[in-house]
């Protein structure tokens, strides 16, 4: 009986911890350099090659990436970043969406859920998520972007990674890290 209980006990723990919600927890931390890629993007229905580092040349980045389009919780997502892109904009930071959805879903999502307001990025096979350490398994089995959110610098550096399934405080933490970074260069 007493074996059991020390098998059962830290058992039950670990499976306990394996279904709490990661919050706030990203893998790449803030200081590391992001790594770089290119994929197809859509803005308000319109592909094109979208590429990290060119991005980065016009000011910071806040890179958002969601499990899939069209699902309720990257809906709200998306309409929360759209709502904020103007803001976004006159920080200096310009908002791109990544998903492991393919790229015709992606440009009907940039133009109806996104609003034509920010790129949409499709990463079929969740590749660029996993370099970001931000992917999770999908019920069947594939791989897909995690919620997760990160802001980066001009220079390449991760200044916030966040991550919760819960679509609401992503803007609200992206915005905060996109001011800090701007009051530090005054």
């Amino acid at each position: 009986m007493k074996a059991l209980i020390k098998i059962a006990l830290p058992l039950s723990l670990g499976v306990s911890l394996a279904v709490l919600p990661m919050q706030g927890i990203a893998a790449l931390q803030q200081g590391v350099k992001a790594p770089d890629f290119t994929l197809k993007a859509a803005q308000g229905g319109k592909e094109f090659d979208l590429s990290l580092k060119a991005t980065l040349r016009n000011g910071p980045v806040v890179l958002y990436f969601f499990p899939a389009a069209f699902t309720p919780g990257c809906t709200v997502e998306a309409h929360l970043f759209a709502e904020a892109n103007g803001k976004f904009n006159q920080l200096g930071a310009r908002v791109i969406g990544v998903t492991a959805g393919n790229i015709h879903r992606v440009a009907e999502f940039s133009r109806s859920e996104c609003r034509d307001k920010f790129a949409v990025a499709a990463d079929p096979g969740a590749k660029v998520a996993a370099k970001f350490d931000a992917t999770m398994q999908g019920p069947d089995g594939a791989a897909l972007s995690n919620r997760t959110s990160y802001v980066i610098a001009p220079n390449g550096t991760i200044l916030l990674s966040y991550t919760d399934s819960k679509p609401q405080a992503h803007v609200e933490k992206t915005m905060a890290a996109i001011r800090a970074w701007n009051a530090r260069r005054r």
